[in-house]
This record gives structure tokens, sequence and C-alpha cells, in this order.
């Protein structure tokens, strides 16, 4: 098995947050020694992981962490143009920075990274968290139920983002797991 480096991006959702840290820790463990997990938070998603008590948790089980400070800053979009990531792994992305990537608006150090790894090839796996239209539920970081209606539009997004090139757009955390399996064997 080669050895892989990921770029871990978390945007500023909720849904499911807990759930794809607890699936990133269990391959942090799994693949021991043979993956490096750098973590990329948006200034949203920052406020996120801390609502959700994961802050501390993500500085301590990952291999880095940064916080969103510009589109360019840290620079992970030229990093990523340089081939210094395997992949790009977006989880949870908000129906916000869906949008951006499918209308190519490359403003915030997330949609900026995904635009920049889709033009150099790099593939991109994305868990929008509007995946398909109806009411969801997401557990608040209290415990509590809040039922959310997934409108077309947002869909919309996400279909169109997942026709492009070298990008993958799945539901679960769980299916985290198949992308590292799928990727350990190239």
């Amino acid at each position: 098995m080669r050895e892989l480096n990921v770029a871990w991006c978390i945007t500023g959702a909720g849904d499911k947050i807990i759930e794809t840290y607890e699936v990133m820790k269990d391959i942090k463990n799994i693949y021991d020694g043979k993956v490096t997990i750098k973590v990329f938070i948006s200034k949203a998603g920052d406020q996120v992981v801390k609502y959700y008590g994961l802050y501390q948790d993500i500085e301590t089980n990952f291999d880095q962490k940064w916080v969103e400070i510009s589109a360019n800053s840290p620079f992970l979009a030229g990093q990523v143009q340089l081939g210094k990531y395997d992949f790009l792994l977006i989880a949870p992305c908000t129906s916000n920075s869906v949008a951006k990537i499918s209308l190519r608006i490359a403003d915030t150090l997330i949609t900026n990274a995904a635009i920049m790894a889709q033009k150099a090839g790099v593939p991109v796996y994305i868990m929008p968290t509007d995946y398909e239209e109806g009411v969801t539920e997401t557990r608040l970081p209290n415990g509590k139920i809040l039922s959310l209606e997934i409108r077309k539009e947002d869909v919309e997004h996400v279909k169109r983002i997942s026709r492009m090139k070298n990008t993958h757009v799945f539901k679960d955390p769980e299916y985290i797991y198949k992308i590292f399996e799928e990727v350990t064997k190239e």
C-alpha cells in the first residue's frame, strides 16, 4: 500500500459532523503510518467544530489543522495545484460551498481549493448536507433533533457538481471507508 496525503476540509455544516469525525479518526487508526490527514477548516467550520465540541479532538487526533484566514491562507489551493495531496475530502459540505463550487466561485479557502483541485486533476470527494430533496433530520450539539426541508435548488447544485470531472459526491460518512480502500489500492 502506498502512503497517502489527504486534505480533509470541513465547512460550516453541523449535519453528520460527529459521524464524519468518528470515521476519519477510525481511518487514521486503520491506516496508521500510511495516511497523513491534514485538516482544513473554513471560518464557518471553525465555529461549528467548536459548537460541537470537536475542536480539541481534531487538533489532537490529526496530523495538522489549519483554520481559514482567507481564500488563499493557508495556501491550500497552491499545495493542491502542486500535487501535494492525493485527494481532497470535503465532508460535511454546506449547500453554500456546494453552490459556490457549482458556480465556480472560489472565494473561500475550501471552494478555492476544490476548484483548483478540479483544474489540476486532483480527485475531490464531497459529502453535501443537502444531498436529496425532502425532509431530513439532523442532531444538534445538545442532542435534540432538528428537521430541515432540503430544497430542489440546493439539490440542483449537488447534481451539477456530481457531473464535474474528478469530482465524486456521496451521501454518508460511512462511504469514506470505501474511498480510502479504493485509493490505497491504486
